[in-house]
């Protein structure tokens, strides 16, 4: 069994909608980025990438390659997960979590989870997802900012 962990911020500019998880989220901002800007997918990128010791993000999709402008984040994991399936990883479960002032994600959270789920081929149930606010307080709270951890467990294939 292996563990990885990820992160990823990425500020927020006026405009929309917000790209999170794979989907479209009505909002009033969106997040500034090299790619589509997801942070969540970005996360769930580094927390396989770190588990299998396959460096992160930026290592894999660097923004010095014009490829990756605007590129869509969901191709990225995508991509990232057949690396680790070609090591012998498969996952486990992940756990991700968003921290975000508004919209509220409780609406989106299913739907963002079977997209997940859809893009790395695993059951819905195997995908968590919580969402915290920044309490007004700091970037998050203040709206100039979305972030997301996530952790995902990765077992030998035969062993899953």
């Amino acid at each position: 069994m292996r563990v990885g962990i990820g992160h990823d911020t990425h500020r927020l500019r006026p405009g929309g909608p917000l790209r999170l998880g794979g989907i479209d989220v009505p909002h009033d901002r969106e997040s500034i980025g090299h790619s589509d800007g997801d942070a969540l997918l970005h996360a769930v990128i580094d927390a396989l990438l770190g588990a299998a010791a396959l460096g992160d993000v930026g290592q894999m999709f660097p923004d010095t390659e014009a490829v990756n402008r605007g590129r869509d984040s969901a191709e990225m994991l995508a991509a990232a997960n057949e690396a680790v399936a070609a090591l012998g990883w498969e996952i486990v479960n992940i756990d991700c979590i968003v921290f975000l002032q508004r919209p509220k994600l409780l609406t989106h959270r299913l739907r963002i989870r079977q997209r997940m789920a859809d893009i790395l081929g695993i059951d819905v149930e195997r995908v968590g997802l919580q969402a915290k606010t920044g309490e007004g307080i700091g970037t998050i709270g203040a709206e100039k900012a979305v972030a997301a951890q996530c952790v995902a467990l990765l077992g030998m294939s035969d062993d899953v």
